[in-house]
């Protein structure tokens, strides 16, 4: 598939992305961008290898901000009823076992409590296990949107520029070291929060 590469970056990003790690830096990035003035337009010639730096489209796109805030906040709410069901159990398990010890449960009832505390258990278990599933497939909701956005410009962006290649660079990753003029970050970064203002603001006109 043409944006097989593009995936695998962005999920290797994915953990970062999710939990907002890369946001703490956000504002740092933007200050030395603002002391360095406006972007420019990239001066890469048609024909040309480019690339582009995933990490800091990961940083400053706004579809991805505010993805990552919406996954932050359904991550904690399902965490927070995982926790809340957790220690509801908990407190079930430590009054039946002081009940055991102070012997105030007779065999048969302490084993019919005990069989309904495994099951809670159980089911406990299950429920948790499904949740941590439902967070998975936040992230990769999350990473096909970003991933499908930023190919879909790439597409129309080169179709105009007819570079030879865009490459995703990632930590240095394949892109150890380049002229500055092959580095299309800025460029792509402003045509991408700019297509994405457009659609929300058509969005919030309908």
């Amino acid at each position: 598939m043409k944006n097989t590469s593009l995936i695998l970056s962005i999920i290797s990003l994915i953990a970062v992305v999710a939990f907002g790690i890369l946001t703490l830096t956000k504002g740092n990035s933007k200050a030395e961008a603002a002391a360095e003035g406006e972007a420019t337009e990239a001066a890469a010639s048609k024909g040309d290898i480019v690339y582009v730096d995933l990490d800091r489209i990961l940083m400053e796109y706004d579809m991805a901000n505010d993805l990552r805030s919406v996954v932050e906040t359904k991550v904690q709410n399902i965490q927070a009823e995982v926790n809340r069901r957790g220690q509801k159990l908990e407190k079930e398990v430590t009054s039946f076992q002081e009940k055991i010890e102070k012997g105030l449960l007779t065999r048969s009832v302490a084993e019919a409590q005990n069989q309904k505390l495994q099951q809670q258990d159980i089911e406990f278990q299950n429920y948790a296990a499904q949740k941590q599933q439902e967070i998975q497939e936040e992230q990769v909701v999350m990473m096909n949107q970003l991933s499908d956005a930023i190919q879909t410009f790439l597409d129309k962006y080169n179709a105009e520029k007819q570079y030879a290649m865009i490459l995703t660079n990632t930590g240095g990753t394949p892109v150890i070291t380049a002229d500055a003029s092959l580095d299309i970050t800025d460029d792509v970064l402003a045509g991408l929060n700019e297509e994405y203002i457009k659609t929300k603001n058509t969005k919030s006109e309908e």
